[in-house]
């Protein structure tokens, strides 16, 4: 079955055994999931598991007419088996796919036509003697029941898939897009669906045209709406979402420019540059960074935390690209200016003795380095919840100090911990976690623990090549990692050739370890 969660396993078997139970009367069961990959896995395993005794159909709604219940008439004239009235269920989906808001010349949107026809289609549906698995997302559930009570009240049961990949966005990020619906009176739900906020973009820029001044602030506002959910491991798409973001922020930065509004073009030009380095475009993120470095220069008051924040930017590119001497003025720049103007536990600054203290093991400094990791892990501890992912960098910096050191019995506790914090507060397939994994895998590997760190290498192998393009720099470092840790396992006896015989990257290990 689908790797899940203990309270998803049981939802999942409380799901497959309703499924069963229903005979020769109509079974309408709930399932709610956000992460489309996660419901299409649970349906493949619920399907395998139901076989041979249940046949197992599927359909999707239409989105110019989302009525379950012509879904199922369509299908049940096309199969024989149904209209005999055999044991089966048939799962639909397509719901997640309608749209919030209504779109130009709609009366209403298409998830009210959807909720109009659930609304008079619990009787119609009596002649389906079937398990019915109506596949919804969050934010439809949260709506379904006022809008289509009667629909609501015959159901047998709800499942709900708790994943932290989503197709919606929360309603406190709408703001700056409540303008382009003035004329529907709906109070918005607490989850929209990223499509309709895509689609009130497209709807401006074919309306009024795509140097229309509005439009700046609205890329601005998707770009970073993409941003944050790349970072959260919210996106379904990792690759896409990051791309989509590039373009947003490339908008904005074009349109900014034109209007002059300087503050506002910094900070585009801040995520764009976050957004290059992050892929390891450092060529074109450092010009951004200088240009938004210039603007703070000009724009705030030299005490500026926002000034800091630039500073810090730029500096941790230098770093990144081993320009040490570049990296360390920026940074005692930056952490000058938020002691002045920030309270002695703000986060800010403890990224700021975080990045000076990487800086100082960069260079081999470690006693500069950590009382610095030590403060900064303190300040954090004080203002941030005990799961939050600054808490696991600050963790993994000290472990990557101790480690340097040959200090691996203070290093080994402090990896784990910072594994486990991002395991609760990411998807399993998050990039972060890879590195963690990466992390470990280093620290074992220092310690001649090969069997240990070889099956956490191959799962931070699998993770980061199925989200980050291969030329990355973080594939490029888990992959050399690897091999790395192959070639010494085999000259010290530990891992050996017929190993790679079906190993699932056996040919390309074997192809780099021959070269």
């Amino acid at each position: 079955m689908s790797n899940l969660n203990s309270q998803n396993q049981d939802n999942y078997e409380d799901l497959l055994v309703s499924i069963e139970a229903g005979k020769d009367i109509l079974n309408l069961l709930i399932a709610v999931c956000d992460d489309s990959d996660c419901r299409d896995r649970l349906i493949a395993d619920y399907e395998a598991e139901l076989e041979p005794d249940i046949r197992r159909y599927r359909v999707e709604l239409a989105r110019g007419e989302p009525s379950l219940r012509s879904a199922i008439a369509n299908l049940v004239e096309q199969e024989a088996y149904l209209q005999q009235r055999g044991k089966a269920a048939i799962t639909v989906t397509g719901v997640e796919k309608l749209r919030f808001f209504k779109q130009f010349g709609e009366s209403r949107s298409e998830q009210e036509v959807f909720f109009g026809y659930l609304q008079w289609t619990r009787e119609a549906l009596r002649e389906f003697p079937f398990s019915i698995v109506l596949w919804v997302t969050r934010q439809i559930e949260i709506l379904i029941s006022n809008e289509s009570p009667d629909f609501w009240s015959w159901r047998k049961g709800v499942f709900r898939f708790d994943t932290k990949k989503t197709a919606a966005v929360p309603k406190t990020e709408f703001e700056p897009f409540r303008s382009l619906v003035a004329e529907d009176d709906r109070e918005p739900p607490s989850l929209i669906p990223l499509e309709d906020l895509q689609d009130l973009i497209a709807r401006t820029e074919q309306k009024k045209g795509l140097e229309d001044p509005s439009l700046a602030s609205l890329y601005a506002s998707m770009g970073k709406i993409y941003n944050r959910r790349i970072k959260s491991g919210e996106c379904e798409n990792f690759q896409r979402e990051y791309e989509l973001a590039i373009d947003c922020f490339k908008k904005a930065i074009a349109l900014q420019q034109e209007l002059d509004v300087e503050l506002e073009l910094s900070s585009s030009l801040n995520y764009l540059a976050l957004l290059y380095k992050s892929q390891g475009s450092y060529s074109e993120a450092e010009p951004l960074y200088l240009q938004a470095l210039e603007i703070g220069r000009r724009a705030l008051p030299e005490k500026h935390p926002r000034l800091a924040s630039h500073l810090n930017n730029l500096a941790r590119l230098y770093r990144d690209q081993g320009r040490y001497s570049e990296a360390k003025p920026l940074y005692l720049q930056a952490l000058e200016i938020d002691r002045r103007s920030l309270p002695e536990d703000h986060p800010d600054l403890a990224t700021d003795l975080n990045n000076l203290a990487g800086l100082y093991q960069s260079q081999g400094r470690y006693s500069e380095a950590e009382p610095l990791y030590l403060q900064a892990l303190e300040i954090h501890r004080r203002s941030l919840p005990e799961d939050h992912p600054n808490l696991a960098t600050d963790l993994n910096n000290l472990a990557w100090l101790y480690q340097s050191q040959g200090r691996y019995s203070e290093a080994e506790p402090l990896c784990l911990q910072a594994l486990e914090i991002h395991r609760r507060a990411l998807p399993e397939d998050h990039p972060s976690l890879a590195l963690d994994l990466n992390n470990l895998v280093g620290l074992y590997r220092s310690q001649g623990r090969y069997s240990e760190a070889e099956p956490l290498c191959l799962q931070a192998v699998e993770i980061i090549r199925s989200k980050l393009p291969e030329n990355h720099p973080h594939v490029l470092i888990v992959w050399g990692n690897y091999v790395g840790l192959w070639r010494e396992g085999i000259s010290k006896g530990h891992l050996t050739f017929e190993q790679l015989q079906k190993h699932p990257f056996g040919e390309q290990l074997l192809a780099e370890l021959q070269e």
